[in-house]
């Protein structure tokens, strides 16, 4: 089943996100690869595709997962959590539909 993973940065979160963006992504591409990622991808803090120094507001990641406690588990190992990035992150059940 699909869990979607929504986290909510901290103010000023850019810096932090520049420094912990590899081990981030080096982990969404591994779910990627599993043929288990739906989407991924930040939350711009501006009304543009990139926001520059203004940064990003959050994070959301859809992902297949065997149960909530393992897209949970997933969650809570992010490095955007271990770098102070994120100070919040709200892991739900989701069913696609469309398309």
């Amino acid at each position: 089943m699909y869990y979607l993973i929504y986290s909510e940065d901290v103010e000023n979160s850019l810096p932090l996100r520049k420094q912990a963006r590899p081990a981030h992504l080096a982990r969404l591409n591994a779910l990627k690869e599993e043929g288990r990622l739906l989407v991924a991808g930040p939350c711009p803090a501006i009304d543009a595709e990139d926001p520059g120094e203004a940064g990003f507001t959050g994070s959301m990641v859809v992902a297949e997962f065997a149960d909530l406690l393992a897209a949970q588990a997933w969650a809570d190992a992010d490095p955007y959590l271990d770098a102070g990035v994120y100070q919040r992150t709200i892991v739900k059940p989701y069913k696609k539909v469309l398309p």
